[in-house]
């Protein structure tokens, strides 16, 4: 049961923020970056994997891996939340949305202009000289056990093209998280969807939005009661919470 003043706040909000998290793409079949591995990545851990030296010391190992991933995500299909989201842009004044996931659910369940907190694994950059490719990477057939791949080279430069996403000891992108911050600051409403709110400093994002003044709803089955009496809880799955949250402000 969604409270009415919820309802209420959501018919009313000027600006609403969605900040979204791994729950939303676990809920399309999409696995988190902490589980276990398999084939030739099964004696790595995820976090050897993701880092500059890494990749310094082995490119075809890391750019292996993270072509294996991207095919990955590229297999699973946007689920009931994330169309949800697309939805409610067309029902208010403005709509932010800032994930941490770097799959391109969103974008293909419809949603535009997407801040990336924590990059993208279908946007890579080069090594060298940052500048990203003109043309879109190609999608392969990835053997199931995982392969080592040379990187392509950058067509600027010659360097070695890395995943675009944000490894360990790497600071989030400045222009996103300063956007994302911009949001949270000026929103009435921030729909907090599918993350635990512990990585840092990307979890700031709700914080800012409550102590701004804004409505905040955390929709998390395994949440926790917030504190404040500007944050809720629903202990619902993404893919139940968002749309009967749409339907009961909207209709339709």
């Amino acid at each position: 049961m969604i409270l009415a003043s919820l309802i209420s706040a959501l018919r009313s909000a000027r600006h609403v923020v969605v900040f979204t998290g791994a729950g939303v793409s676990a809920e399309s079949g999409i696995p988190t970056f902490r589980d276990a591995l398999t084939g030739l990545w099964e004696r790595f851990d995820p976090g050897e994997l993701a880092t500059p030296e890494a990749f310094r010391r082995d490119p075809a190992l890391v750019w292996g891996w993270y072509e294996w991933r991207r095919m990955r995500v590229l297999q699973p299909q946007p689920n009931p939340a994330h169309l949800a989201i697309a939805d409610l842009a067309r029902h208010v004044p403005q709509l932010t949305l800032i994930t941490q996931n770097v799959d391109d659910l969103h974008e293909r369940a419809g949603s535009e202009d997407v801040i990336h907190l924590h990059g993208s694994l279908h946007r890579p950059r080069c090594f060298a000289c940052a500048r990203e490719p003109a043309e879109p990477l190609p999608a392969a057939d990835e053997p199931e056990g995982g392969r080592r791949l040379e990187p392509p080279r950058c067509s600027h430069c010659g360097g070695r093209l890395r995943p675009g996403v944000v490894w360990f000891g790497e600071s989030l992108p400045v222009a996103a998280l300063s956007a994302a911050f911009k949001a949270a600051d000026e929103c009435d409403l921030l729909l907090s969807v599918g993350t635990s709110g512990v990585v840092y400093p990307a979890a700031e994002v709700p914080h800012r939005a409550r102590d701004a003044g804004a409505t905040v709803v955390h929709i998390n089955p395994q949440g926790e009661a917030p504190g404040s009496n500007r944050e809720h809880l629903l202990a619902l799955p993404a893919g139940k919470a968002l749309p009967e949250l749409l339907h009961e402000a909207f209709g339709g």
